[in-house]
């Protein structure tokens, strides 16, 4: 092994390291060190209160700046050093160990993704793009499908910094955020930023080069979908069609129901395109990402200015759930799947309540066509 010769005051914490990167034990490194230190080298010792400090004893009233100690002094005082700094490596190792057991499930997913070089340097920063909506559409899937590109790093959680927490200002924001390297892009999703009014504007403060991704489905399917979500967590809940139209009628469909004004997208859309031009947003069919991941998932790579890594074979088919699930490695049979909640089964709904949804959504899903420039072939 060679050593690294360096009179300096962090000389018996490089020998240390250099030591344990080697494979050597305590006891092994200890005799190896103190070999070299008398057989190669006399270093000059310096002032060590500053290591002391990390190490929990402090040296009071000794200056060493330049002096060279007697061999004897040298030799008591370098072991309890090394001692010292190998058991703080023992117990380094033990706390990386119970961290890595213990890891948060935001960790795992800042984690899911390789980086390009561990050598990269690596720091947070705001987002590049956002999945701004739509709930119940797709939004998780879609960011759990594009972690698996290797230039992607995104968020866990949903921040909620533009419609909840932008009081606390772009810097909490920017920690919100995973570490990612300059060849990466950093991903944020939230999805109530599509439906809330000023989250374009706050968004365009931050910047005005961000991309903007919106998951739509059927409004319909949406709205049953969005209502099973709460039914899971209420079993008081009234069926949906007592909350989907005024005085349980089949009718006259009740637009103050949050539920339902989330399928106006023509709405919400208008809001956004006063800041943003229609070349930032890119639209995702909530249908096909289901039915065909990996034509959507292509889309979004050329979108976003990345390399065509998830394919249609990053994919499996989950048959029970009705849902894909994805393969990161493509030489392993492990896949990720979604947790139990996505794909749940809906409620039965009266076909006549259906068919007065349809119409009422139709003229808006015409007209949000024509916005976006897309058909989605909704009924």
């Amino acid at each position: 092994m060679k050593i690294l010769h360096i009179e300096s005051a962090y000389y018996p914490l490089l020998l240390v390291s250099q030591c344990i990167s080697a494979g050597y034990n305590n006891d092994a490194a200890f005799s190896y060190i103190h070999k070299v230190n008398h057989d190669e080298i006399k270093p000059v010792y310096r002032d060590f209160g500053h290591v002391d400090d990390i190490l929990g004893s402090r040296i009071h009233n000794r200056n060493l700046q330049n002096v060279k100690p007697s061999e004897k002094d040298s030799n008591n005082y370098q072991h309890n050093k090394v001692t010292s700094l190998l058991k703080l490596n023992d117990i380094n190792r033990s706390a990386n160990v119970k961290n890595r057991r213990t890891e948060s499930k935001e960790e795992y997913h800042s984690n899911l993704t390789d980086t390009k070089s561990s050598d990269s340097h690596q720091t947070k920063k705001l987002p590049n793009a956002i999945i701004i909506g739509v709930k119940k559409c797709g939004t998780r899937a879609l960011l759990e499908f594009l972690r698996v590109h290797p230039d992607v790093r995104a968020t866990g959680p949903e921040p909620h910094f533009f419609d909840k927490h932008y009081e606390e200002g772009l810097e909490w924001y920017r920690q919100k955020m995973p570490l990612s390297n300059d060849a990466q892009i950093t991903i944020e999703k939230t999805p109530s930023y599509f439906v809330t009014k000023e989250v374009a504007r706050r968004v365009l403060n931050m910047s005005k080069d961000v991309k903007l991704i919106v998951v739509v489905r059927d409004p319909v399917t949406r709205a049953i979908s969005d209502y099973a979500q709460v039914a899971s967590k209420r079993k008081d809940l009234k069926p949906f069609e007592a909350m989907a139209f005024v005085d349980n009628s089949t009718t006259v469909v009740d637009t103050t129901w949050t539920v339902i004004k989330i399928g106006v997208y023509s709405k919400h859309m208008q809001k956004w395109l006063r800041y943003f031009p229609l070349g930032q947003f890119h639209f995702v069919s909530g249908e096909n990402l289901i039915a065909n991941p990996g034509e959507e998932l292509e889309k979004v790579q050329q979108f976003l200015g990345l390399s065509t890594v998830v394919t249609n074979k990053n994919f499996v088919f989950n048959g029970s759930r009705g849902f894909p699930c994805i393969k990161k490695n493509l030489k392993s049979k492990r896949v990720h799947c979604l947790d139990g909640t996505k794909g749940r089964k809906h409620p039965h709904v009266n076909p006549i309540a259906i068919k007065r949804l349809r119409d009422f959504y139709r003229p808006f899903n015409a007209k949000f066509y024509q916005m976006v420039g897309k058909d989605f072939h909704w009924l």
